[in-house]
Parts: C-alpha cells; sequence; structure tokens
C-alpha cells in the first residue's frame, strides 16, 4: 500500500465527487469533501437522475394501467395529488442524499457546504453557505462540479415559464400545453412525465430524428409509443424566437420548408444538451487547462496540466452520466495513491429511461460503419421472446455487433421494457472480451426478457432456437 499520508480535497459532491471522497477515505486519505448542499449528492440525487426516475416510475404506472384494458382489465382515470407526488419524489431525494450525509460521517469525511475557490495548485479558500470563509491546504484536489443546462442563441431567453430540466423536475403544476425543446432523454423523459400526467406535450428537434446519439434501429419503437402520448413531434424544425408573455410563452419556429410559424404554450422545457461547469474560480491560479467546448484537459489517471489537480465527471468530458464520473472518480483517487491505473473502459452504457427504454453500450453500429470495420451486426426481435408476449411488449429488439474474426462482443443495444438494467451483461461482455459462443452458451434463465441477449448471439452462428436464421455462406 502506498503512503496514505496525504490530504485530499474534493470540489463537488456529485456521483463522481462522492465516489471519490469515499474511496478515498476507505483507503485511509484524509479527504475533505466541498459542496453548495447540505448533504452530497449532486446534480444527479437532488434535481436530476434520481427525482426524474421516480416521476418516470409513476408515468409508467399510469401508462400500464391503461395499457391493461386491452387484456381484459380495466381501470378507472387516475386522480392525481400533485402535492403528494412531489411529497413522494422530494422523499426518495431526501432518504438517498441524507444517506450519503451518513456516510460521509461514518467515513469520517469532513464535508463543508459552501463554494470553494482556488487561490494556488494546493490552497483553497471556501465561502462557508453558513457563513465565513476558511482557507485550507490540500497535497491534491479533485475537481468534480459537474455541469448546467445548456441554453444557446435565442434559447437563453428567462422568464417564468420557461424552464430547464431543475424547474421542470420542481413540478409546480401540470401545464395544459407543454412544448419540450429538444428531442434528447432529457427532454422525452420529461415530456414522458408531463404528457403522463396530462399536459398535452409538443416536442421539437432541429435534427432529422430524436435521440440523434442512438442508433437509428433502435429509435422506430419508442417514437411509434411517443407518437401516441405527444401531441405532436416536429422533426427539421428550429425555434428562432422565445418570449414569456407573463402567463404565457410565444414562441417562434423555422419549419422544414423555411416558413416561419408562431405558437404559444403554458409552459416550455429548454433541453438541448449541458455544458460543464468549468468556470472554478481561481481556476487561472493553477495549470489546469480548459479546452475550446469548456472542458478541463485530463489524462488517461484524471490528472490536470497541473500535477496536483485532477477533473471528473462532466467537467472532464463527454459522456456526461453519472456511472462515467463515479468511476473516474475512483481511478483518480488510485492515481493519488500511487497504484498504476488508468481510466480506459471498452463500454460505458447510456441508458434512455423513456417507454420503451433504449441502452446501448461499446461500438454503435453508426460507428462500425463510418470506420468500414468488419463486424457482423446480429438482431433478436421481442416479437420471438416468450417473455415479451406474456407481457404484450412485442415492439422490442436485441443488438450486437459482433467482430467477425475474433467472434468478440464489441458493442450491444436494447430497446424494450428493462432495457437500462439488462444492458450491463453487454457491458460486462465488452470489457471481459467475451465472444458471442461465451454469451450464447451461457445459461440464461427462461421465460426472461434476458434470454434475447443469448439469443441475438446465436444469431450469429444460425442457430436461434427461436428465431430461424441460418447463419449465411
Amino acid at each position: 500500500m502506498a503512503n496514505t499520508n496525504v490530504k485530499v480535497a474534493v470540489i463537488g459532491g456529485g456521483p463522481g465527487g462522492y465516489a471519490a471522497a469515499f474511496l478515498g477515505a476507505d483507503l485511509g486519505l484524509d479527504v475533505t469533501l466541498i459542496d453548495m448542499e447540505k448533504n452530497p449528492g449532486g446534480v444527479c440525487l437532488y434535481r436530476g437522475c434520481i427525482p426524474s426516475k421516480a416521476l418516470l416510475h409513476v408515468a409508467a404506472l399510469i401508462n400500464e394501467s391503461k395499457h391493461a384494458a386491452s387484456w381484459g382489465v380495466e381501470f378507472g382515470e387516475p386522480k392525481i395529488d400533485l402535492a403528494k407526488l412531489r411529497a413522494f419524489k422530494d422523499g426518495v431525494v431526501t432518504k438517498l442524499t441524507g444517506g450519503l450525509g451518513m456516510m460521509s460521517k461514518q467515513r469520517k469525511v469532513t464535508y463543508i457546504q459552501g463554494e470553494a475557490s482556488f487561490v494556488d495548485s494546493t490552497t483553497l479558500k471556501v465561502k462557508k453557505t453558513a457563513g465565513g470563509e476558511e482557507t485550507l491546504k490540500f497535497d491534491k484536489v479533485i475537481i468534480a462540479t459537474g455541469s448546467s443546462p445548456a441554453r444557446p442563441g435565442p434559447l437563453a431567453a428567462t422568464g417564468a415559464n420557461i424552464l430547464d430540466s431543475t424547474g421542470a423536475l420542481d413540478l409546480k403544476d401540470v401545464p395544459k400545453t407543454f412544448l419540450v425543446i429538444g428531442g434528447g432523454y432529457i427532454g422525452l423523459e420529461l415530456g414522458t412525465v408531463y404528457a403522463t400526467l396530462g399536459s398535452k406535450v409538443d416536442v421539437v428537434e432541429m435534427t432529422a430524428g430524436l435521440l440523434p446519439g442512438a442508433d437509428r434501429d433502435l429509435v422506430p419503437p419508442l417514437q411509434k409509443r411517443l407518437e401516441k402520448l405527444f401531441a405532436k413531434i416536429m422533426l427539421n424544425t428550429a425555434v428562432t424566437a422565445l418570449k414569456d408573455e407573463i402567463s404565457k410563452v410565444k414562441v417562434t419556429f423555422k419549419m422544414p420548408d423555411g416558413t416561419v410559424e408562431e405558437k404559444t404554450y403554458d409552459k416550455v422545457l429548454v433541453s438541448v444538451g449541458r455544458r460543464p461547469n468549468s468556470k472554478v474560480p481561481g481556476l487561472e491560479n493553477t495549470d489546469v487547462r480548459v479546452n475550446e467546448r469548456g472542458f478541463i484537459t485530463v489524462n488517461k489517471q484524471l490528472q490536470t496540466d497541473d500535477a496536483a489537480v485532477y477533473a471528473i465527471g462532466d467537467v472532464a468530458g463527454d459522456p456526461m452520466l453519472a456511472h462515467k464520473a463515479a468511476h473516474e472518480g475512483r481511478t483518480a483517487i488510485e492515481h493519488i495513491l500511487g497504484h498504476k491505473v488508468e481510466f480506459a473502459p471498452y463500454a460505458i452504457p447510456a441508458v434512455v429511461f423513456t417507454d420503451p427504454e433504449i441502452a446501448w453500450a461499446g461500438l454503435t453500429q453508426a460507428e462500425a460503419e463510418a470506420k468500414e470495420m468488419d463486424v457482423e451486426i446480429v438482431k433478436f426481435p421481442w416479437a420471438a421472446s416468450g417473455r415479451a408476449v406474456t407481457l404484450d411488449r412485442t415492439e422490442g429488439l436485441t443488438k450486437l455487433l459482433i467482430d467477425r474474426k475474433t467472434e468478440r462482443v464489441l458493442g450491444g443495444a436494447i430497446v424494450g421494457p428493462g432495457a437500462g438494467d439488462m444492458i450491463a451483461e453487454i457491458v460486462h461482455a465488452i470489457e471481459m472480451a467475451a465472444t458471442a459462443y461465451d454469451l450464447g452458451h451461457t445459461i440464461h434463465p427462461h421465460p426472461t426478457l434476458s434470454e434475447t441477449i443469448m439469443e441475438a448471439s446465436e444469431i450469429f452462428y444460425g442457430t436461434s432456437t427461436d428465431l430461424y436464421r441460418p447463419k449465411k455462406k
């Protein structure tokens, strides 16, 4: 074990920050964690991943109850107590963040609520939320300041009825009309919540399709359901102006044919991406470098150009995902301890928690085609899955990208209920250099949706039990 007589400061208490702080304390480091919130948790727990998933769970329950009519079970229209729903969501957040606060005390992590600024590479000044300032010296500092909603160009307009993801999650009311600007995962998830609660939701996306980062064959099952849930989905359409008019928001659209249209909404959600929080006060007093996109430049050990300063999570580069930040935080701590380590995953899973869910990891079909890689793409349709049939959710799909020469699994994707939970098996297969044979000969429980991964791998050999598709010679 390397010398642990090291003082480490972590700026930012999100999934990356608290993962780093907790591991550092577990391994004997003297750790101080600094954040503006009362307890660790960051955007993910307070204003992102966790509260949105709590609301999506409620939305899924409502949609499932409506779907049940086709099975001969009918429920009445749901009565929504918005105050109680907010309390449920807030209770989830309080429970989890409170638990993190307790664990930081158990681990003897010094937690300071306040804003940190750099005096130099190893000295921080903390303006405490409760009042007063404190100057602290450290051997190493980890920047884990996360990201914020982006509001470019005309979307920078402000007003009580123009929301970002944080404002939308407050769930102050359910507007009659609601516009989501941006067809990415955050917009579609929150649009799903509001539409299910009763809003007439429109979605506008400036590109040719929803979820621009996902392979195109994954989107149709979701889009088909969203076209029934949402009032309108406008593609190849740009928002050129927003104006809050007290009780309404006037929106100007540039339509696909170049014409201009105006429409008013009760509320508008701007969800067009996030920007890194790299403007840390006093950062110019260090040798840390920020690139043209606003990300802090790091090496594979998450170390910046200043040897005493590390950066992890959203502020250190794409993808902006909580689980990626947590693993980077652990890598940074291990490097501080002198371990030979680097952050070099073969696959980082991405999940869209809509209904159906979409998840992917590793090599995508678009990347494989762009690089002209010699891979075989195998797809198992859920119409051939016994479990999917019992759930009446046969629109799903499981896809694998397999190297033709080595038979290694290089990537995979799933669309369907539970895709976010199932993708971990594919991630593990990629990381362990598993082959299609390995997956196909791993016994999966029946009847489950996980069998679709096994079946997809068997399609590579033309031996799938539940789908006749002989392998091409």
